[in-house]
């Protein structure tokens, strides 16, 4: 009883911090003729409710494609649509066709900001709470830090409540899935997973971990029999909620082509904005987006992502486990952000929500990459006028986990699993001292109360 008292004080200090972001800016506020994503959110709203369903995703006069045409799965235009109803009963301007463009006011903020409220406490935040309270071998305080700290990571706050955005709701239909096959609720976790990669694409960044995780688990059990009524119920899963999710897309061929070209957009380059990815790093030095062809670019980095996620796959497929599947979730979307094509500043968080679950295994690490994924999204940040507010997040957010983890505790290269990665770089590199001597000065300054 006492787990769940804290369990809602917890969500309680979540939802506190959310709103309060809420309060601020938001993407392309004031600015015409494009304005910005609250503005391409809205616009999806009146497409998908004015519109026959046969036009959502093709060019035409009522739906000008270059005006932020739709662009995301189909679980995301229903999304649109079931808000658009409830925006209709309120006030059918907000939704009127061509005329709403670029829609601004004080109810409609409320709205759009208690939309995103809504779908976080539907999908996500149960998904976080059920999460730590299913860690195992760890006390109930730490369970009610895990969720404390999960809540708290201002990456998501800031975009979701501040830029404006619903990707609570594609990583809480993610992280249903993790805790589903983690819990050996294959089925259920499968169906939460495609519902988050029919929501967002960007979910593929999760996808190869699943497909891994589930394959060594039905080779475990064995391919002539448990295994493979296994693979049989999982593969009836996937198909089944594809076909619901894009039924209304199948009913013409061309149909189907629109919407996967407009979910793909390759013509859009390797990278957009300032992101914090090799390709956009390597620009700097070398502009490969003018020198090479864009079909070149597409099989260098599909190669660079392909390699780099492939031997943790392996040994995932080989050796499952609910802490290897979450690890690897680590590093096959860290790879994805790094190397693949068309990469958005905001797919960090892709790769933040499984580092989030693996806070109370490794807390420096964690902490660390958690505050710079939040950090690499400044430029974004400072444009939408949202620097105080990250700031403070930020802070909260830090405060939070030195507070009930041992952030500067275990921080040996044995204890963060990196003595073999600094023994092969120091063969190279003698001088490759800084990591160690970098955590015992982190150390000495909160010795020093600094």
């Amino acid at each position: 009883m006492e787990k769940w008292y804290w369990m809602i004080v917890v969500v309680l200090m979540g939802l506190t911090v959310r709103w309060a972001v809420s309060l601020n800016s938001y993407s392309g506020a004031g600015k015409p003729p494009m304005f910005g994503d609250y503005e391409a959110q809205r616009h999806w709203q009146e497409v998908t409710y004015n519109l026959p369903i046969k036009q959502w995703y093709f060019n035409s006069s009522d739906n000008n494609l270059q005006y932020w045409g739709l662009d995301y799965p189909p679980l995301t235009a229903y999304h649109s649509f079931l808000c658009a109803y409830v925006a209709k009963f309120i006030n059918p301007d907000w939704i009127a066709l061509h005329v709403s463009r670029g829609y601004e006011s004080q109810e409609h903020k409320l709205f759009m900001r208690t939309t995103v409220l809504i779908a976080d406490l539907l999908i996500y935040i149960p998904a976080v709470v059920l999460y730590c309270c299913c860690l195992k071998e760890i006390s109930i305080k730490k369970k009610v830090a895990n969720a404390l700290c999960i809540l708290l990571y201002p990456g998501l706050i800031l975009i979701d409540y501040g830029h404006f955005q619903y990707n609570s709701v594609s990583l809480g239909f993610a992280l249903w899935g993790v805790l589903g096959v983690s819990c050996d609720w294959d089925l259920l976790g499968s169906l939460a997973f495609c519902l988050a990669i029919n929501y967002k694409q960007m979910e593929l960044y999760h996808s190869l971990p699943f497909f891994c995780f589930l394959l060594g688990k039905c080779f475990k059990k064995g391919l002539k029999g448990k295994g493979c009524v296994l693979l049989m119920k999982l593969v009836c899963i996937v198909v089944a909620s594809f076909t619901l999710c894009w039924l209304p897309f199948f009913t013409e061929w061309e149909q189907t082509l629109q919407v996967l070209r407009r979910l793909f957009p390759v013509d859009r380059g390797l990278f957009e904005d300032k992101v914090a990815n090799v390709w956009c790093s390597f620009n700097i030095f070398l502009k490969i987006k003018d020198i090479l062809p864009r079909h070149i670019q597409i099989i260098i980095s599909f190669c660079f992502t392909f390699l780099s996620l492939l031997p943790a796959c392996i040994k995932l497929t080989l050796q499952p486990s609910p802490k290897g599947f979450k690890f690897t979730l680590v590093s096959c979307a860290l790879s994805f952000f790094l190397f693949s094509f068309q990469v958005h500043e905001k797919s960090i968080l892709l790769v933040s929500l499984p580092v989030c679950l693996v806070l109370n295994e490794i807390p420096f690490m964690a902490t660390w990459f958690l505050l710079v994924s939040t950090f690499s999204m400044l430029p974004l940040l400072l444009k939408d006028e949202l620097l105080m507010p990250s700031v403070v997040t930020m802070m909260a957010f830090f405060v939070a986990c030195t507070t009930f983890f041992p952030v500067f505790g275990k921080t040996s290269e044995e204890e963060l699993k990196l003595k073999s990665f600094c023994i092969s770089v120091r063969r190279y590199l003698p001088c490759f001292t800084f990591l160690p001597k970098l955590i015992q000065y982190l150390k000495s300054l909160r010795s020093i109360g600094l």
